[in-house]
């Protein structure tokens, strides 16, 4: 656990940065396309639910506002058409495709279509929990959204004969994500939108996978401004997606693509057309893995398991000192002000934290960056040879062949450091990594000549580098 004293940014800027992993799908297919089917339709805000006000969300009726104490009755002729009409129409669709949905099923909307659910078991979906009413939970008290994950959970295993293995609330809080892993019998969860692949949250002792939704890929925005008006408009930007993560996959960084859809809105005849014509271009296409969300679960789990790590913006003050206290030579009040800045999940990674301790030094007072230049060892100088060196610094210099000269390279490299420090006051620094030995002698004969002005700056930019590599060696 973290100091309770040091700031920390709960919100994952970085993921999988620029290391995102193939997700080597089935069959090499170079994308994986998760359809969900969102079954809201007597779920839905209404004062027959013991809701105090009517629906106002996802619908045709434009501007349409909730109507408090009052059933309205377009708004519910609208959900219904969802599910008397919609459904088995996408049903059809689904079934002569042989390509498998996930239902997100609202728990009280699944208890009230007993022939629907019983027509998603025949057709082997997949069917998670969509929540137990489809209504706001950004306000709901702490406990009462517990309580209800719990009674979703109930409700949705007597109604359908086993219980849900996904989630997804929707309307959720900022509780949700931890609340659903916290519960512990879910193999994903989805109230996220950040990633166009699955990873891991740690939550406690819980290693949750998340799969992220889509709210763009997702016929809602049919019902929404700017939005789809015309099922060529889906069609279109379906289309293009699957290509762009298509041509992704071909380059060894496959993909997922979720698409959302909804009764009411994609079961309209008029919709629905531009929905058809992307699945038969998708199919044509080939190489596109059609899964359950459940499927790219196990697949994930089997293919990708999650591995703990120690993470810096999570450890306590002594632990992150006693890591990274030597970044900076023989200059541990670098990692301990570093430890006091609003660290988050991007710097768990070396790029991310070797940041972090730039910025202290670059903030730190000259006098104070002069000692953490001055605590650097001569190169190939007296502490090599009396093997006094601090590991990193050891295992730097050998890397460059610099712990074994010959009689012409030390004796030029003790008189280049004499006379470098002779006349800048500190010694001659350069990431040796970067350089063989050749290399290394030619920087050193070349900056010298600088004036100190400039192999100061010359210097700092040069211990930034060397704690980048530092931390490259040691974090992700």
């Amino acid at each position: 656990m973290t100091s309770p004293t040091a700031p920390r940014y709960p919100r994952d800027m970085i993921g999988y940065g620029p290391d995102a992993p193939d997700a080597a799908w089935p069959g090499g297919a170079k994308v994986a396309v998760s359809v969900v089917l969102n079954f809201e339709e007597g779920g839905e805000n209404s004062i027959l639910h013991g809701d105090a006000a009517s629906e106002a969300f996802l619908s045709d009726i434009a501007g349409a506002a909730m109507w408090p104490g009052q059933r309205h009755w377009n708004m519910e002729s609208i959900y219904e058409y969802g599910a008397r009409a919609g459904f088995w129409r996408l049903r059809d669709l689904f079934a002569a495709k042989g390509i498998p949905l996930t239902i997100y099923g609202v728990a009280t909307a699944l208890a009230r279509a007993p022939e629907q659910v019983e027509a998603m078991k025949a057709a082997g979906w997949e069917i998670a929990s969509h929540g137990l009413k489809w209504v706001e939970h950004r306000d709901m008290p702490e406990a009462e959204e517990r309580a209800q994950i719990a009674e979703a959970i109930r409700l949705h295993t007597e109604v359908v004969g086993t219980r849900p293995r996904g989630w997804y609330t929707g309307r959720c809080s900022a509780n949700t994500v931890r609340l659903t892993a916290e519960e512990g019998g879910f193999d994903w969860i989805s109230d996220t939108y950040d990633d166009d692949l699955p990873y891991w949250l740690e939550l406690g002792d819980r290693d949750q996978l998340v799969i992220p939704y889509t709210l763009e890929a997702n016929d809602m925005r049919f019902a929404t401004a700017p939005g789809y008006i015309e099922g060529e408009q889906f069609f279109t930007y379906l289309k293009d997606s699957l290509d762009t993560l298509w041509d992704e996959g071909a380059a060894g960084r496959a993909k997922m693509f979720s698409i959302g859809l909804h009764n009411r809105l994609i079961g309209r005849p008029g919709k629905i057309a531009g929905l058809r014509r992307f699945l038969d271009y998708a199919q044509a296409r080939g190489d596109v893995w059609f899964a359950t969300r459940g499927e790219i679960a196990a697949h994930w789990a089997a293919t990708h398991p999650h591995r703990r790590r120690e993470r810096p913006s999570r450890m306590e003050r002594a632990r992150f000192v006693a890591l990274y206290g030597g970044i900076y030579e023989h200059s541990p009040w670098v990692a301990e002000r570093a430890f006091a800045l609003e660290l988050g999940p991007a710097h768990d990674r070396a790029a991310g934290l070797a940041n972090a301790f730039a910025r202290v030094f670059r903030t730190a007072s000259p006098d104070e960056r002069l000692a953490v230049l001055r605590a650097h060892p001569d190169l190939a100088g007296k502490l090599a040879a009396a093997r006094r060196l601090t590991a990193e610094s050891t295992a730097e210099q050998a890397s460059a062949g610099l712990d074994a000269l010959t009689d012409a390279e030390r004796a030029e490299f003790t008189a280049l450091n004499a006379d470098y420090v002779a006349k800048h006051g500190f010694p001659f620094i350069i990431a040796v990594r970067d350089h063989d030995k050749a290399g290394i002698l030619a920087a050193f004969r070349a900056r010298i000549a600088n004036d100190t002005a400039t192999e100061t700056a010359t210097a700092c930019a040069q211990v930034e580098r060397i704690g980048a590599l530092r931390l490259a060696a040691l974090l992700p």
